[in-house]
């Protein structure tokens, strides 16, 4: 479920022709954090005045975005308050996750972040245009679990991907400037929301953190990191803000990359490669626990070393991973922390904290119903 929490910060000056669907969105986002409220509770929260909030609630419940619950029931004088809320039954969003390595996930989730139905497609090694199909299909299939108005369509993908919903690149996935956005509002004609995975988990993993500035590494069929940094989403200016996966770890080669080059951090990390190093054990080997921790700890200590600069530059106090607990959760966990520590200054860094997600396989899901409130209705 979403938690009640904090709003990403703007990002720009609020210029008068956009006054009107910037006072709606801070309606909509108050109401949606703090739950049932009066008319004059919203124009006291909001410094809107009650003229402004009276029209603008008035055009909302035409929309049927909110609904009237009645009278408040208390023991003020005068006559009791009608109060308002967000119409949380009246719209689903899909949610698509695309970073995992055998299948893609997908959800209807309600306004309020819970789970309504689930349903998945095998990927079966599908790249390019066959795996364009697999998402449609997938799509579809979950606009067909639900009878509720689908307030949109969002997706979090590997690669890099444009504002424009374009994955500039997915090498895993064989995708390059593919408008799977343009696609999908195209067969479906809804509105429709893709960003980078990583950057998608870090929205949901926002909500339930106390932390403005979060770091949050999603570990799966590659590697990527999605940042928020003083309440604000950084992409980057090409779009590639995060994108750690594909840089080399240390001088001394390693694995072959999808990428081409040889060290990558996703070639230590992903998912497919970490299960096929633990599958080539031998179980009954008597070292066979030694070295599957040896395996784990080491691409702990790479990404360590990946992630030690960006930790110092930022001063971050807590990264989050994100991706099977049973890889990620015991020696690669405490190989990443103390490669942090012994990379980084002490006395700045004496806090930080590695954690794994609070969404568990849900945060992608999660974070791309949150893209979908934020882009149609202001509300994050």
């Amino acid at each position: 479920m979403f938690t009640r929490a904090r709003a990403l910060r703007p990002t720009g000056k609020v210029l008068p022709e956009h006054a009107r669907s910037h006072n709606r969105a801070l309606v909509l986002q108050t109401l949606y954090t703090s739950g049932a409220q009066s008319r004059a509770d919203v124009a006291r929260q909001t410094g809107l005045t009650r003229v402004t909030i009276s029209d603008l609630v008035a055009g909302l419940i035409a929309e049927g975005l909110v609904i009237e619950l009645g009278q408040r029931e208390d023991a003020r004088p005068g006559k009791p308050a009608t109060l308002i809320d967000v119409d949380r039954a009246a719209f689903h969003i899909v949610g698509v996750d695309l970073s995992e390595h055998q299948r893609f996930l997908g959800a209807v989730v309600d306004l309020d972040g819970g789970i309504v139905s689930r349903a998945e497609v095998a990927l079966d090694g599908a790249t390019g245009d066959a795996a364009v199909v697999l998402v449609a299909d997938l799509v579809r299939r979950l606009l067909a679990s639900t009878e509720t108005p689908v307030l949109g369509i969002g997706v979090g993908s590997p690669g890099v991907v444009d504002p424009l919903g374009v994955v500039r690149s997915a090498p895993n996935l064989g995708w390059t400037d593919v408008d799977l956005q343009a696609r999908l509002h195209d067969e479906f004609e809804l509105p429709v929301h893709v960003a980078n995975d990583a950057n998608v988990a870090v929205l949901a993993e926002h909500g339930s953190s106390h932390q403005d500035d979060l770091l949050l590494v999603k570990v799966g069929h590659g590697v990527g990191a999605g940042l928020i940094i003083g309440g604000r989403p950084v992409i980057g200016g090409g779009f590639a803000a995060g994108e750690i996966g594909h840089v080399v770890v240390g001088t001394d080669g390693g694995p072959r990359c999808a990428c081409g080059k040889h060290g990558c951090l996703e070639a230590w990390l992903a998912v497919p490669r970490l299960t096929a190093q633990l599958d080539a054990l031998d179980p009954e080997a008597a070292d066979a626990a030694s070295a599957r921790e040896e395996i784990l700890a080491e691409a702990g200590r790479r990404l360590g070393i990946v992630l030690a600069p960006v930790v110092g530059a930022l001063n971050l106090s807590e990264v989050v991973l994100s991706g099977p607990a049973e890889l990620l959760d015991g020696a690669l966990h405490d190989a990443t922390v103390d490669t942090l520590r012994t990379r980084t200054m002490a006395e700045h860094n004496r806090d930080l904290r590695l954690r794994m997600t609070e969404q568990a396989e849900d945060v992608v899901l999660r974070g791309a119903a949150v893209m979908v409130l934020s882009g149609q209705l202001g509300v994050s």
